[in-house]
């Protein structure tokens, strides 16, 4: 059953500055399970928050950080108010700061702030003793992925769901560190997806065999980039089900 919900904006030091974040955590006064969300690009924003509640509201303690926070607090986009729906395709505008935002988070830049933030989660009095989860969302299934094979001693479990470029021919790729992870793992594809396509997703659950990481890959059929957020129009309410049951059951395995 889930539980009253209070959400908070919080500010996390990291090495670099200040990172503006949002933290969503049961209404009881318990210390919690520690699940730590990433963002995809569009940012920070309720829509997010939201998920973050839904989390919380299983009795997890959850930290939502605006990992762009090197180029300013939230939001650093303008997008369509609700209930207006975000479509980057039509909008090149939006499509070229997105990308400005991408460019300018290195993965050294991820590594250093998943420190600061499992290490602010770990401190916090609302969380229990013990290894995070983590959930990841586009840009945050690659940022999942990073944090648990930087961190893996402080990552019992790690989720990504429409994410992309998980496993390209290139010498920083994610995937070329899953033999550092020691947490369970999931992904799910979007298998309309030309950001992850099917040598990727191969490359990707071969990397994570050969290490011998507990993990389990699925491609959601008809399902494109970015089918769970719903406050855009690439939202699919079948394939956002699905995942809400993999990501609760995997922090409900693990933590």
């Amino acid at each position: 059953m889930s539980t009253p919900v209070r959400g908070t904006s919080v500010d996390i030091p990291t090495a670099d500055g200040i990172a503006d974040a949002y933290l969503a955590h049961p209404d009881d006064g318990l210390a919690h399970p520690a699940v730590l969300l990433y963002m995809n690009a569009f940012g920070l924003r309720p829509f997010l928050e939201s998920m973050a509640d839904r989390i919380a509201a299983e009795g997890y303690t959850v930290l939502l950080p605006n990992v762009f926070y090197r180029q300013g607090r939230a939001p650093l986009v303008e997008l369509p108010a609700p209930p207006a729906l975000i479509d980057p395709a039509t909008d090149p505008v939006l499509l070229e700061r997105l990308g400005a935002l991408m460019q300018g988070h290195t993965a050294e830049d991820a590594v250093r702030d998943a420190d600061a933030y499992l290490r602010w989660l770990a401190d916090s009095p609302l969380t229990v003793d013990g290894p995070a989860g983590i959930t990841g969302y586009c840009l945050g299934a690659i940022l999942a992925l990073r944090t648990a094979a930087a961190h893996p001693d402080r990552v019992a479990a790690a989720a990504g769901f429409h994410g992309g470029l998980l496993a390209p021919e290139a010498a920083d790729s994610p995937h070329l560190a899953a033999h550092r992870v020691t947490g369970e793992l999931y992904f799910g594809h979007a298998d309309q997806d030309p950001s992850l396509p099917a040598e990727q997703i191969e490359r990707l659950a071969k990397a994570l065999t050969e290490a011998g990481v507990r993990h389990t890959c699925e491609v959601y059929e008809g399902a494109p980039h970015g089918f769970t957020q719903a406050d855009s129009t690439a939202y699919r309410a079948e394939a956002d089900a699905r995942h809400w049951a993999a990501l609760l059951a995997l922090l409900k395995r693990a933590l």
